[in-house]
């Protein structure tokens, strides 16, 4: 089987996608804007922009919103725009001309790169509309698996209603994984790790449903050095592996690779793959969505580092991932596969590459050839 371990659905950032308001919606979509590395221009020439602009930073809140940028989805060009000093600006954040994705819509790219399963991930500025990814799932039931998302600044605050969250998510909606991002817990200063006691009774409950969990790291709170942070942060996940060593468990995006490029190429420090080494904890293999503007189809700058994953980590833990449709800013759904099956098959064995590609997720999604 081929399975995208990394996919999204999703309705436009102007829907309220779960959040009390479309403009709640819209206002995440702000601050993910003002942040993504992808360069903003100015749309009459498509000179550069700043899309730091859309932030108006205090000490006290760093992602406090830029007020009078008539920030908002253009429906004709299918994007997002803002206003600056009666200039338009955008950002190609999503692939041209898409602001939301059905379920349809990636089943037909899936059926056209011959993909056989994906599983559905989310975050609160994507959509935390549970229903919906319930009905993506019912609607390609042989197709789709999603995961639920929980509010992480809840968790340390209130246990007992994230508990509630997540159940009505697994039960009620019936996905099969939990999405844990710990920087949403950060920003709102509830937490400064997810491994502190307040978070205990979450975790207790969350292990026993029995399905994986997914975490997406940064930094750890403070670090100057993102590289120095990030490892910092992947240490902790290990710690907390350690903990609960009956839980499955993946880091989604992998490795932030903008971080370790320098000139050319990758750089990779000693210790780069020491917080996973025997961890038991899986891998996201995803570049093209990473560094697809800086390196060209097939990348093989990448080589060295694919190598590297599969000497330091083992091939056994790694799971192919596309960050769809949000790769189609750089190649094609059928190329996020064939710069590692064509261009990459010398590094890893036939058995090697097909647990990377799905064998490796079918196991630990538990899908059935």
């Amino acid at each position: 089987m081929i399975i995208d371990s990394h996919a999204y659905c999703f309705t436009a950032p102007d829907t309220p996608a779960g959040h009390p308001s479309a403009e709640a919606h819209l206002a995440l979509w702000q601050v993910q804007t003002a942040l993504h590395h992808q360069p903003a221009f100015r749309t009459r020439d498509r000179q550069r922009g700043d899309s730091r602009r859309l932030l108006a930073p205090a000490p006290e809140d760093p992602l406090r919103l830029a007020a009078g940028m008539n920030f908002r989805v253009d429906s004709v060009l299918n994007r997002l725009t803002w206003t600056v000093d009666g200039e338009d600006y955008a950002k190609q954040q999503f692939p041209p001309n898409v602001v939301a994705f059905s379920a349809g819509a990636l089943v037909a790219e899936m059926d056209h790169a011959d993909v056989d399963w994906a599983l559905l991930h989310t975050d609160a500025t994507l959509s935390r509309d549970l229903a919906f990814l319930g009905e993506c799932v019912r609607a390609f039931p042989d197709r789709l698996r999603a995961m639920a998302l929980v509010d992480e600044d809840v968790i340390p605050r209130d246990p007992d209603r994230a508990i509630r969250q997540l159940d009505e998510a697994l039960r009620g909606h019936g996905l099969h994984a939990i999405k844990i991002i710990p920087e949403y817990a950060y920003r709102a200063g509830v937490s400064g790790s997810f491994n502190d006691g307040a978070w205990t009774p979450f975790w207790e409950a969350a292990v026993r449903y029995g399905v994986p969990f997914f975490f997406t790291l940064g930094p750890r709170p403070g670090a100057l050095d993102p590289r120095a942070g990030f490892l910092a942060e992947l240490m902790e996940l290990r710690r907390w592996r350690e903990r609960y060593p009956e839980a499955r468990v993946s880091v989604t995006h992998g490795y932030p690779w903008r971080d370790f490029l320098e000139g050319d190429g990758f750089v990779l420090p000693p210790g780069l793959w020491e917080p996973l080494r025997g961890a038991g904890i899986h891998l996201e293999v995803g570049f093209p969505f990473r560094i697809g503007d800086r390196f060209d189809y097939p990348y093989r700058e990448c080589r060295p580092v694919l190598e590297a994953m599969r000497r330091e980590v083992g091939a056994e833990w790694l799971l192919w991932g596309t960050d769809m449709p949000f790769q189609n800013r750089f190649c094609t759904y059928r190329q996020s596969r064939t710069y590692l099956e064509r261009h990459a098959r010398d590094l890893f064995s036939p058995s090697e590459m097909a647990a990377l590609m799905g064998g490796n997720a079918a196991r630990l999604l538990r899908l059935a050839r």
